[in-house]
Order: C-alpha cells, then structure tokens, then sequence
C-alpha cells in the first residue's frame, strides 16, 4: 500500500509539472505543428510507382527440386535479401541511369549532374521492401514526374534481369567448357586403361568372353568347383546310410532282429510281406497261452511251427538284404575317392588360373570405373549444355509499375501527427528540463531540509488587504494558521517583536505583516506595525495614514513615541509609519535609542511586527534583525533560488537572531495541489445561501477595483 502511495505522488508531481508548464508546452507543441505543416506544404508532391517481382533461384526449366519430394521446390531464404541488396547497388542502377538519360532530366539549373550525383538522388527515391516469408520485392520509385517513376522501376527490374542472365550464362559456359576438358581427360584415361587390359590378355592368352563385363572371368570355373563339391557331399552322405544300415543289421540277431526290422526302414517287399505274418503269429501264440493252454497244446504248436517258418524266412530275406548292402556299399565308396579326386584336380587348376589372371582382372576393374566415370562426366555435360540452351528467367514480374493518378508524398496527415506527436515530446522533455533547472522553493520539504525551520504557513495566491474585505473572507484563515504557529513556536511568551523579512523585492512580505498583524488585533491582541522599511515604505498606503511623521522622526528628534504612533481603522491595529526617508537608514535604526524603542514597545503591546526591507538587499534588515527577539522569513513560491533562502537564513543567524519560521507565500493552488490539504479550509469557509454569495461577490469586485486603482500589495 505505501508503495502504491508513492507511485500515485510520482504521478501528481509529474502533473503538477505539466500544469505549471502547460504554457511552454503548448508553445512548444504548437511551434513543431505548425513547422511540420510548413514543411509539408512546401515539400514537392512525388508519385509513386511501384513493380511487384518474384526472385528466382536458377532457370525456369529444369528447377532445382528436394531430394526427396521430387515435386517441391527448394526454397532459397538468401535469395530474397540478396537481391534487395543488388538492386540498391551502381552495378544495377548506373545502367539505368545511363539507359534513361537521367543526368540530363535531373540537371538543375542547366548543370548537368553527374553519375554519382544521379545515383544519390536515384537512391533517395528508390524504395525496395521485401515482403516477409515469401521471395516477392516491392520496387518504389518516387519522383515529380509519374511517367519517369514508372518508367525507372521497369527499368530497374529489366536491368537486374539482363544482368542476371549474362552472369548465369557466363557461369555455364564456363561450366560447359569445364566439363567438356573433364570429359577429353576422362577418355584418354579410359583409352589407356583398355590397352593396358588388352595387352595382359594377349601376354597371359586369357579368354574373356565378355571384356566389356563385369563379370569375372574365374567365374564358370567357381562354379564348377561348387557342382563338384556337392556330388562329393552328396556321395559322402550316401556311404554314411549304407554303412549306418550295414552295421544295425550286424548288430541285431534272432528275435531282435525280427522285432526291431521295422525301424530299420528296409525297402524289400519280401520282407514287407512276411514281417506282418510273422508278427500275427507271434501275437496268436502269446493268446493261446495266455487263454491257459500248454505248451505242448496241438494249437500252440501250430502256431509256432508258422513262427519258426517265418522266421527263416526272414532271416534268408535279411541275408540277401546284408549282401546287397555291402555292394552298394563298396561301389558308393569307390564313388566318392574318384570324385574327391577329381575336385582335388580342378581345385589345383583353379589356383593357378587365379595366379595368372591377377594383374589381367586388375587392369579390367580400372577400366570398367574409368568408363564409368566417363559416362557420368559426359552426362553431366551433356546436361549443362542442353540447360544453357534452355531461357532463363531470374525475376518474375508480378505487377508491372504503371503512373500513379495521385502524390504519395508528402504524406499530410502522418507529417501532422508526427508534428504532433514529436511536439508534445518536446514541450514535455522542455517543461521537465526547465523544472530540472528550477531551483527555486515549489515544496514545503525544500523549505524545511535547507533551512531546518518549520513552515509556518502557506499562503495562497492573489491574496488582498483583510482589513479592506467586508466582512469574513476565507483568506483570512491562512494567516489565523499564521498567527495560531507563531504563539505554539515561540518559545518565550515575552519574545513579542517579530521582523518580517525576504530575501528579495516582491515576495509579499508587507502585505503577509498588514493582514497577520489584522488577524492578531481580531483575536484581542493589542498589536502594532512598525514600518521599518526605510526605503521602500508601504505600510502607510496599506492602512490609509499619514506618513509625515514616523519612525525616522522619533530616531532622529527627541519626539515621543505617543507623537508618532497613529491608529489604524482596526480596533486593537496602531501603526509606526516609517516617516520621512533618510539618507543613511542603517545608522537611524542601529542606534541607542532604535533599542530603547524596541524595549519600551515590548511593554506597551502583545505583539510588535517589523516590515524591513529585503535582506539580500540591504543591509538594514540585518540591523533589524538582530535587535528584535525572532524573525520570519517571507518565501515567495517558485521564485528565488533555494541558495538565497540559505543566504537569507544565513544573514540572520550572522548578526545573532532568531529565525522563528518560514511563511510560504503566493501558492498556486490551481497547480501545485500538493498544498490542497494545507488549504482546504476556503469550501468550508465558502458563503452558503444566495444573498451572501451575491453579496460576497459584489463586495470582492469593490475590493478588486479598488486594489487594482493602486500599488499590488503582493510586489511589496
């Protein structure tokens, strides 16, 4: 909360500046608009015609596309700034200077300019703007003439065009010309790779039916390494079943040999026959004894008579079986050494068709890759001549300048809001100057922290003779807050004579003594002024009295202080008008009887005021000073400098006084609000119904004629 206080008196403060100064803002504000207008209204009219283009990266056809999405293309973000920047530059715009002749039309005075002359003011009148994310360029030309701007901005793009094609051309012919040397060099490489190949067949008599291949010529003997290493496996395999057959046969005997001859997997029908029968019997046999016949039972012995029967069979068959087996046998075997031995002899010839053959598959390897990268080298160059071949096209025009109808410059109403906008920046930057260079008093805090005295009170602007008002005025308060601090800072009730003095001319201080010193006689104080102002007495004037005789005549006579003192209109208000003025006023007042008199009024009154002159001035304020009890410094707001406050305090604390207090006068209450609640009192005080504000207003008019018929009270 305290800091949002803060912030909230920041901004009033800042305000109460522009308030203060409003004057030499709206002079400064009015000063720049109307030099804007000038301006503006002098300022030759231009037209503007401008021409649309695209940029684009390389020729029309082919395009440049991404690698992976064949049918977008690759934009260039750098393409777009760089021609924004080429087209500003002399290798574009001489040409169109030349090619317009715009030396000559743009001659002043007969004197015909030159080309860097022509190109400066070509540049003033040229605006490019490119347009943000895309590769589009708004080329401006502004001139007097709307057929010559239109005419310039055509040109320029044909220009960048013609250039840009000749550099691209020149830079494919160049390519070109590259690719076709690079292409001369790849054919002799690949002429003496084919020799160097040819010879080395011819040397070592090796048959390629296929040099121009890439196939390699070892490549029928590989394979038929391979066939012969697989009918050796296979033969390999063959003798293992055989010999696994063979030798489960030996093993099994008997009934073994019955029983397990169905997993040998024997492929004999014989056998595929028999073995079923055999094996009926046998379970026949094992049900007749189980069913509790004998073994000597006709039925059981039939049974194995068939099973002896069979099994001789069987064994017969098996015989036959095992006899084929083993010719098989040795002829697989006697197979397989004849093939092992021939893989033996085609793997020898191999090796050493491998041997001689090295150097001729080298020398082809290097010629396939030199052919190749021939046809590539010719490819590429086949490409960049067929694209040099093809139109190029380096902008795009998209709306071709035309002559405007209308002046685009001067812009009126952007030139007067740009006026206004920089002349109110102005008068504020200027009022804030000026308050920065203000060192005079605007608060009641200046006045405290330099002179480390209390502000009286605050007096508000425009204030007039109280005695001379009819009736209550609310300005009256002000100097009742006056008098009310004057009685709680004294502190010795006896120190009853008080100066009034300023530092300078025309703070107010003899009017702040007549209307103080009224409210002092009002609250039944028995009150006098003394008008020691010996150069400038105005007290006399303020209370309508004679001033023939005063203080000077009783400092200077032997006349009594009854003779001097007169009345005023004011019951409990005498006066000590100032009399006639001497040649030498500091001698009068630092004199003997000047502090005999001084005693003598303490006795008489309650409270004696003393109008001086000027501290600053003059020296007799001084003198004044030092012989009354206290004094009160008069400030004029927003006037003196804060240094001739600090002299003026300065100048009584010399001589041995007393400074009782400071009274701020002549406030702004319209401006400076700051002091609203110092003053609030005038609503209060405000007259309520109709016959009091009419007749308050009519005696306020009496009262202003008749001050404005004499001197203003707040100069003195």
């Amino acid at each position: 909360m305290a800091q949002t206080e803060e912030v909230k008196l920041h901004f009033l403060d800042y305000w109460r500046v522009i308030r203060v100064r409003w004057l030499i803002i709206l002079i400064a504000f009015l000063l720049v608009v109307i030099t804007a207008a000038v301006v503006t209204y002098f300022q030759p009219r231009e037209f503007q015609s401008s021409v649309w283009v695209e940029v684009r990266s390389t020729a029309e056809n082919p395009r440049i596309f991404a690698p992976n999405q064949p049918d977008i293309p690759i934009h260039d973000p750098q393409l777009a700034p760089t021609v924004f920047q080429i087209i500003q530059r002399t290798g574009i715009l001489y040409p169109v200077i030349e090619d317009l002749k715009l030396q000559d039309k743009w001659a002043q005075e007969g004197s015909r300019l030159s080309r860097e002359q022509a190109y400066a003011k070509l540049r003033s009148k040229l605006d490019v703007e490119e347009q943000r994310n895309t590769d589009l360029l708004q080329i401006s030309v502004f001139d007097t003439n709307p057929q010559l701007a239109a005419d310039i901005a055509n040109k320029i793009v044909a220009v960048y065009q013609d250039k840009r094609v000749e550099e691209e051309k020149e830079i494919m012919n160049r390519a070109v010309a590259s690719m076709n040397e690079e292409v001369g060099k790849q054919q002799k490489a690949v002429d003496d790779a084919l020799a160097d190949m040819a010879r080395i067949r011819d040397e070592e008599h090796i048959v390629d039916l296929n040099p121009e291949g890439t196939e390699d010529t070892q490549a029928p003997v590989n394979q038929m390494v391979i066939k012969q290493e697989t009918e050796v496996n296979e033969v390999d395999m063959k003798v293992a079943t055989l010999q696994s057959k063979l030798d489960q046969i030996e093993k099994l005997k008997g009934e073994d040999l019955m029983r397990m001859l169905a997993t040998l997997d024997v492929q004999d029908p014989t056998i595929q026959k028999i073995l079923p029968n055999y094996h009926d019997a046998v379970a026949n046999q094992a049900l007749l004894l189980n069913s509790g016949l004998g073994e000597n039972h006709p039925k059981v012995k039939a049974v194995r008579a068939t099973i002896d029967v069979y099994a001789k069979q069987l064994e017969q068959q098996v015989a036959s079986i095992r006899s084929a087996l083993e010719k098989n046998l040795k002829t697989a075997q006697a197979t397989r050494d004849e093939l092992r031995r021939r893989l033996e002899e085609i793997n020898a010839k191999q090796l050493q068709t491998k041997t001689l053959s090295a150097d001729y598959t080298r020398a082809k390897n290097k010629y396939i890759k030199e052919k190749l990268l021939l046809d590539g080298v010719r490819t590429r160059a086949q490409s960049q001549t067929m694209e040099l071949a093809m139109p190029r096209i380096a902008v795009s025009v998209k709306q071709v300048a035309e002559p405007p109808s209308f002046p685009a410059r001067p812009r009126v109403g952007l030139n007067l809001m740009l006026g206004a906008l920089v002349g109110l920046v102005i008068g504020l930057g200027l009022a804030f100057f000026i308050e920065y260079l203000d060192t005079s008093v605007k608060t009641m805090e200046d006045v405290e922290s330099l002179l480390g005295a209390p502000v009286l009170a605050i007096i508000p602007k425009n204030i007039r003779v109280l005695h001379k008002e009819p009736g209550d005025s609310p300005d009256a308060e002000a100097y009742r807050i006056l008098r009310t601090n004057i009685e709680f800072n004294r502190k010795n009730p006896q120190a009853n004579t008080i100066s009034i003095v300023s530092g300078g001319p025309g703070e107010g201080k003899s009017t702040t003594i007549a209307n103080l010193a009224f409210i002092c006689a009002q609250g039944g104080y028995s009150t006098l002024v003394v008008d020691a102002d010996l150069r400038r007495p105005v007290q006399h004037e303020l209370f309508d009295v004679n001033n023939d005789v005063g203080l000077t005549n009783y400092l200077t006579t032997e006349m009594e202080l009854d003779d001097v003192i007169l009345p005023t209109a004011v019951e409990n208000l005498s006066i000590l008008p100032s009399g006639i003025l001497p040649s030498d006023a500091v001698g009068i007042l630092n004199s003997q009887r000047m502090s005999d008199m001084i005693a003598e009024l303490k006795l008489r009154y309650d409270i004696i005021f003393f109008d001086s002159p000027p501290m600053l001035g003059v020296s007799d304020a001084s003198v004044l000073a030092s012989e009354v009890d206290q004094s009160i410094i008069v400030v004029q707001h927003r006037r003196f400098p804060r240094n001739m406050l600090t002299r003026v305090k300065q100048a009584i604390l010399g001589v041995g006084g007393t400074v009782l207090g400071v009274v701020l006068n002549n406030v702004d209450l319209k401006h400076d609000q700051n002091y609203y609640y110092y003053t609030n009192y005038y609503g209060y005080y405000q007259p309520r119904d109709k016959e009091s504000r009419r007749s308050t207003r009519e005696s306020t008019a009496t009262a202003a004629t008749r001050s404005n018929g004499s001197a203003e009270p707040d100069d003195y």
